[in-house]
């Protein structure tokens, strides 16, 4: 085990209390993945916690979760617990316990309900180390209980279906085909973060596929006509139709803009990359498949490449063109640059005094 999590460990057990990792962490290790979102669960009650780690850079969230942050790792501490009562699909009411078995079956799946002891030995209750074997993705105790509660664990195991390329068992399926109209009642924000980590799946083609031939999409108001792995979550979303109240920042959506008509132009020339600059380009260009080295050196090999770069300002334009401040003036700036690039005007201040003063009547 890393030497950060068996500090953490060996801290609350000194306290007089158990610990356990939990979770995606023991799950991916076991896989021999790396992850830095570390989950922990003990017997210690969140005062008790706040205690034990009242000289560590602590926050207490929801429900007395305490999160801390060791070297790479983010870490969540929370207490065994049994789930009471769930509003919407979201957590209203739980009772913290005492008892490691109990706090197993609030977990949602097999794979996902893997504890791990300080020296690095497994507890399996419930068949998650023969589900991992044979790639199944099962739900811990009655499905319809589990997936009523909260509607989300139905895209969460088909995130998972997704991401590492397991199976759906029988009995997923089977209430994914009769109940997948209550995906519609899960938020956009939670949906989103659920989409985004498929989205970022090199498996994401044939799984999207999956989500289209299932109707999931349909009910989830995205669509697509094709779809190309990008290691680029702003070109993955770029390729989809999204409702528009969707949850994007203003950049991600302003991004996703500028890469989509990049795409429609089926170019990448001079013109884009100086207007959009070599990130949004690139990626558009991924889409379009262009090669990515060639872009760079279309970039790099640009005579100028942002309007400050320009060897003239505003001022000098208007005084070598006689005429008041106007919008005139930044035609003139943008011609002069698509001439730049094109090869058929040098960046010196002379040649573009000289250009400007032949060709004045282009402008005035």
């Amino acid at each position: 085990m890393i030497t950060e999590l068996e500090d953490v460990l060996q801290t609350i057990i000194e306290a007089g209390f158990e610990a356990y990792v939990v979770g995606g962490y023991v799950r991916d290790y076991i896989l021999g993945k790396q992850t830095n979102d570390v989950d922990i669960c003990t017997n210690a009650l969140p005062r008790d916690l706040t205690t034990i780690f009242a000289q560590e850079n602590i926050k207490v969230s929801t429900y007395g979760s305490l999160k801390l942050l060791k070297n790479k790792f983010n870490i969540d501490i929370t207490t065994y617990r049994k789930e009471l009562k769930y509003v919407n699909g979201k957590l209203a009411e739980i009772e913290y316990i005492s008892d490691l078995e109990t706090d197993i079956k609030r977990r949602d799946f097999t794979i996902n309900a893997l504890y791990m002891d300080m020296q690095g030995n497994i507890i399996d209750k419930v068949g998650g180390l023969k589900d991992l074997r044979t790639k199944t993705i099962r739900v811990v105790g009655n499905i319809e209980d589990k997936f009523k509660e909260d509607p989300l664990r139905i895209l969460r195991a088909l995130r998972f279906k997704i991401t590492l390329d397991f199976n759906l068992d029988d009995d997923i399926i089977e209430y994914i085909h009769n109940h997948k109209e209550e995906l519609a009642l899960i938020s956009n924000t939670r949906k989103k973060e659920e989409i985004t980590k498929m989205l970022i799946s090199k498996n994401v083609v044939s799984g999207f596929q999956y989500l289209k031939d299932l109707q999931i999409l349909d009910i989830l108001g995205i669509s697509y006509h094709n779809l190309k792995y990008l290691d680029d979550i702003n070109g993955m979303y770029a390729q989809l139709e999204l409702p528009e109240d969707y949850p994007l920042t203003k950049e991600e959506k302003d991004n996703i803009k500028k890469i989509k008509e990049i795409v429609s132009y089926k170019t990448v020339d001079l013109g884009i990359l100086f207007n959009y600059g070599l990130y949004l380009s690139g990626v558009a260009g991924e889409i379009l498949g262009i090669d990515k080295k060639e872009i760079n050196e279309r970039f790099k090999n640009l005579p100028i490449k942002s309007e400050s770069e320009l060897s003239i300002d505003g001022d000098e334009i208007q005084k070598i063109l006689e005429i008041e401040p106007s919008k005139v003036i930044q035609e003139v700036q943008n011609g002069l640059i698509m001439l730049i690039l094109n090869g058929k005007l040098e960046n010196k201040k002379e040649s573009l005094i000289e250009f400007l003063k032949e060709n004045k009547r282009m402008w005035v």
